[in-house]
């Protein structure tokens, strides 16, 4: 029994020498190399043997027992690059790890969804975070790209809900669209706006926003935008423009998490960019009042404040006086300003966004359901905006080798009280900055439409004389809460796909994409209301839009050996569109007040305006990367349209580009420690587009029904059978790096397009029986330099600041055209929109002053001399624009915050155009060179001296008159007055955010995160040249709207909170 035992023991001692002979105990330290920080969470193992090892703690410590046969550990961490360290005689092994930049940028997704390797590209590609997107809870993900991408001019409006102008690289299509595409997993998203074509244009109506909104911000994790021809040739004649590809979030590979967010935002008025009104003068166009029972009478008809000084011992019967129920009527009052100006008129605007979102998954499959409530409530009595959205994406894989996924979004929008644009009684900025009387007080007016919701308005035509009806102008609030219009879309976007791995390195993709949606917009005047612009009426038009795409491509991917590498794709890609809409509109006026329908028509209705189009491009494409050494990669893609918008026999078309890129750092990693990445670029492509529908044969329209007799019309624009396609050809070379550990990083870029072919409407003399015929012809062109750099300046365990910048420079100019110049659009004002050879496309025409040696030239009668109309006075593009964006944390903390930049540009003011010359400014009322009111008669040693020379040269001493209507403004002065430069600086976003701790997190089981977040958007505008208003403000939402400003809504500052919860 001993002996037994003896052999027991002795195996047992044997085993545990082998044991204690083959493991032993290494511990070090793992920190970051740029900062001396130790790196938390930090992967080792032992190479060759997966199952050993362990991590790093947070002070990135860490022990690990390895076996006598190990030779090498390897560290490894996400945004770092790999290392090994080989397994001395020593018990203690520390390193630092480098940043990776490679693998930091791993993967971009570019044109038809495909991902690749940043390095393998050879254009200019910018991704975006989501998270950057959505910082200061943005409902609409447009205006959160804003300022954050060289290169991409978004212009927002300061409307509820409304339109924002999405161009890459300046505008090119003369007659056509020039917003960039939006494709959503694959999807390619309509971002059309159904405004009128008065609303486009700068003269009236309502602006109903992009559909592009209807994105829902939160679901976005990546947003890459494609610039050049060569980055989007693979999506054919539509991606001429641009494309801004979004890639949403899909469900967690584990487990099941919910993630909560919940805000609110306060919205007031940006005073600094809304009219400063003088306080000397009352109603009137002239100095004088009207009489009544031997009392006087403001002339309340007037839309003017050129009238006589306030005096408070002086009593005059007002609008008041005349309107019963009021507390002055039958009274006359003290001649006094008023006390709460049109500014008191806007109310605070309070927006809520509320999202939850489930998600989860296996190895299986994995899904994602969310659903958000958006709820905006404008600066404007009776106006909001609610957006409920429900999205979900779900994968599973049904064999080792094919999956499916899926990808449906549903939006339900209805809007209320949509701002009215342009110069037209709906937009009350037409009223406020142009045709006011400075004794009219906006709490009275609020009041006396209180009483019997009438329109008791201010401007009455003639009280005197017991006409008491409205001449020009409507009360604000009836025109708020009866004037009003009320819309609605609802919209379904999404895909289903198919991925078939046929064997390694090739992939099948089948792709089934929709996006579907119908819009109604109602609009109303309201029996009562004046009569000036129109009667009483009521319009219904109604959207549907279709659009279907199927794709079918391989993915190939091969390394033939440590040389070189292939990777291409090839398919077909087949798209159909259709598009209807049917416009009515009630004739003659109401016959029962208040009741909204066609059928109360006071006449019977015109024809209702209806139409129908339906468009179908089929296209195959190809696209190569061959690589060598994973540093010289080139690009050849192809794409063949054929589209049916285009003439039989000459529909098809081709897109090619080439593209070479070369990663240089990789040969330069001994040479230059420094470089952490570097790479050069050069590409050339052409995309084209498309004509417009209907545009290639002559139809009959069919006008109203006339004596019984069914009517049809030739059109007014003669169709060309022998279209081509629009062309951008596209040249772009460029540079990427970064230094010192990625701290530092630099891309710049430089390019020219130039789009040829233009299809564009050319003048006909009208003796031809048409008035315009579309031609191919024309040449625009847009070059620039784009600049995106970022550095770090402190990067440590705790505190992290990063700083990053971009900048961008675009010239555009019209080459060449058939004509000498092709009007665009033609303002209220006097100004036009213009395409002129060797000018920038837009160019503002307008009158000028008369020059001598540079000064203006005065009249004998001592006012301005002026041109005609047809002078160059301003170019709405930008000469740069750019951004800057700070992040800085601090543990659990963090504040970021971006400043939007504009250098240049004109814009023409309506605003002051009219304002002045009603007398609303200040600057109107001022003193004169002699210290006295410019106002009073010269007599009395008013008015004013305009600076400038007679014909002879010599100074002008003759003093005119100021004491009437029209010095300022129109009258005597010509259009380019009132054109301003239109640069701005603006801190665009601001959001600090507590986060709770992770030891905090850690007694809560089911609490995964939570953060805090205060957040601001436009809050200051820190710079700019246009007095009383935000430049960025445009009077339209299209391509000619661009420069040109009237009935300017003032900039919204916002405030507010978020809250994020994660389960």
């Amino acid at each position: 029994m001993k002996k037994h035992l003896f052999w027991v023991v002795l195996l047992l001692a044997g085993i545990c020498q082998q044991a204690w002979a083959q493991d032993r105990a290494i511990s070090g330290k793992v920190t970051d190399r740029s900062t001396g920080q130790g790196l938390p969470g930090v992967t080792i193992i032992v190479k060759g043997q997966p199952t050993i090892g362990t991590s790093t703690n947070a002070d990135g410590a860490y022990t690990l027992s390895v076996p006598s046969v190990a030779t090498t550990l390897v560290y490894s961490f996400v945004g770092y690059a790999t290392q090994e360290a080989p397994i001395t005689g020593a018990n203690t092994i520390s390193i630092a790890l480098a940043t990776d930049t490679k693998q930091l940028n791993e993967v971009v997704v570019t044109a038809l969804g495909v991902e690749r390797s940043r390095n393998s590209l050879a254009y200019s590609a910018t991704q975006v975070d989501g998270s950057d997107i959505t910082v200061a809870r943005n409902p609409n993900p447009i205006n959160g790209l804003s300022g954050k991408v060289a290169g991409l001019a978004i212009t927002q409006s300061n409307t509820l809900g409304g339109s924002s102008n999405v161009i890459i690289r300046g505008t090119k299509s003369i007659s056509g669209n020039n917003q960039a595409l939006f494709v959503v997993d694959g999807v390619p998203i309509s971002n059309a706006n159904t405004n009128s074509t008065a609303q486009q244009t700068g003269s009236s109506g309502y602006d109903y926003g992009n559909a592009a909104a209807d994105i829902n911000p939160d679901d976005i994790a990546t947003t890459t935008v494609l610039k050049g021809a060569a980055a989007t040739a693979l999506y054919g004649e539509r991606a001429a423009n641009g494309v801004i590809l979004i890639t949403t979030k899909k469900g967690r590979k584990s487990g099941v998490g919910v993630t909560v967010n919940s805000g609110v935002t306060f919205g007031r008025i940006d005073k600094s960019t809304f009219i400063k009104y003088q306080k000397q003068y009352g109603a009137g166009y002239g100095q004088y009042f009207n009489d009544y029972n031997g009392g006087s009478v403001a002339p309340t008809q007037d839309d003017a404040s050129y009238g006589n000084a306030f005096d408070p011992s002086q009593l005059v019967y007002q609008w008041g006086a005349f309107t019963p129920g009021s507390p002055t009527f039958g009274q006359a009052t003290p001649w006094v300003a008023a006390e709460n100006d049109p500014s008191t008129f806007f109310k605070t605007g309070v927006s809520t966004l509320n999202s939850i979102v489930v998600d989860g998954g296996n190895e299986t499959g994995t899904f994602k359901l969310g659903y958000v409530n958006d709820i905006q409530r404008g600066v404007l009595p009776n106006s909001n905006i609610t957006k409920n959205t429900i999205n979900f994406a779900g994968s599973l894989n049904l064999t080792p080798k094919l999956t499916v996924s899926t990808t449906v979004n549903y939006t339900r929008l209805a809007g209320l009280g949509r701002y009215g644009t342009g110069y037209g009684s709906e937009n009350l900025m037409t009223n406020f900055r142009q045709w006011w009387e400075t004794n009219v007080d906006i709490k009275e007016q609020k009041e006396a439409y209180e009483r019997y919701n009438t329109n008791a308005t201010w401007n009455l035509y003639s009280p005197e004389t017991g006409d008491f009806s409205a001449a020009f102008w409507n009360n604000p609030y009836f025109v708020r809460y009866q004037n009003y219009e009320n819309d609605s879309r609802y919209r379904t976007f999404g895909n289903v796909m198919a991925n078939y791995k046929v064997f390694k390195g090739f992939d099948i993709v089948g792709r089934v994409t929709a996006d579907s949606y119908d819009e109604m917009q109602e609009e109303r005047s309201a029996v009562g209301s004046t009569t000036a612009s129109y009667n009483p009426y009521y319009s219904r038009y109604n959207h549907t839009y279709r659009e279907f795409n199927y794709d079918l491509f391989g993915n190939f991917s091969r390394d033939f050996n440590e040389y070189f590498s292939l990777r291409g794709v090839i398919g077909t890609n087949l798209r159909r569109v259709y598009n209807s809409s049917i416009f009515a509109q009630t004739n003659g006026g109401l016959v029962v007040p208040g009741l909204y329908s066609l059928s109360n028509s006071s006449s019977p209705i015109n024809t209702p305006t209806e139409s129908e189009t339906n468009v179908g491009v089929d296209g195959v494409f190809v696209s190569a990367t061959f690589g060598f050494r994973e540093r010289v990669f080139l690009d050849l893609t192809a794409r063949r349209d054929k589209a049916t918008t285009l003439p039989t026999g000459n529909n098809s078309y081709i897109y090619p580009s080439v593209a070479l890129g070369y990663v240089f750092s990789e040969d330069l990693h001994d040479k230059a420690p420094w470089l952490s990445y570097g790479k050069i670029r050069g590409n050339y492509a052409q995309v084209g587009a498309g004509a417009l529908p209907l545009s290639v044969n002559n139809v009959y329209g069919k006008p109203a029904i006339f004596n019984s007799q069914t009517l049809f019309s030739v059109a007014s624009t003669r169709n060309n059978p022998d279209l081509k396609p629009e062309k951008t050809r596209s040249a772009e070379f460029g540079l990427e790096t970064a230094f010192l550990d990625s701290r530092v990083g630099l891309d710049a870029t430089v390019y020219q397009q130039n789009s040829i072919d233009q299809i564009i409407p050319i003048a006909q003399s009208a003796a031809s029986g048409v008035l315009n015929r579309y031609v191919n012809s024309g040449n625009v062109r847009n070059r620039g330099v784009e600049l995106a750099a970022f550095v770090v300046p402190v990067k440590t365990q705790n505190f992290n600041w990063r700083l990053g910048a971009n900048w961008a420079r675009n010239e555009n100019v019209v080459i060449s055209l058939p004509v000498d110049n092709i009007l665009l659009a033609s303002y209220q004002g006097g100004v036009t929109s213009n395409a002129t050879p060797g000018q920038a496309f837009g160019s503002l025409r307008g009158s000028d002053y008369v020059y001598l040696n540079g000064q203006r030239v005065v009249g004998a009668n001592g006012y301005y001399l002026t041109t005609d109309a047809n002078q160059i006075i301003g170019n709405p593009n930008p000469r740069w624009r750019g951004g800057v964006t700070n992040t800085i944390s601090y543990k659990t903390i963090s504040l970021s915050f971006l400043i939007d930049v504009r250098s240049g540009g004109s814009v023409f003011s309506l605003d002051r155009y009219y304002g002045l010359a009603t007398g609303l400014q200040p600057e109107t009322a001022g003193l004169n060179d002699l210290g006295n009111p410019s106002r009073n008669s010269i007599a009395n040693g008013g008015g004013i001296i305009v600076d400038g020379v007679l014909a002879d040269g010599t100074p002008n001493t003759k003093r005119v008159s100021n004491s009437s209507y029209g010095l300022y403004g129109y009258l005597r002065n010509p259009a380019s007055t009132f054109v301003y430069d239109a640069s701005y600086v603006k801190l665009r976003e601001v959001s600090l955010t507590f986060g709770l701790p992770k030891a905090v997190l850690a007694k809560v089981s089911f609490l995964k995160t939570a953060d805090f977040s205060i957040i601001g958007r436009n809050l200051w505008i820190i710079h700019k040249n246009l007095p009383d208003a935000d430049p960025e403000d445009v009077a339209s939402s299209g391509n000619f709207g661009q420069g040109y400003q009237g009935g300017a809504y003032p900039a919204t500052r916002t405030l507010g909170a978020n809250l994020r919860f994660g389960f």
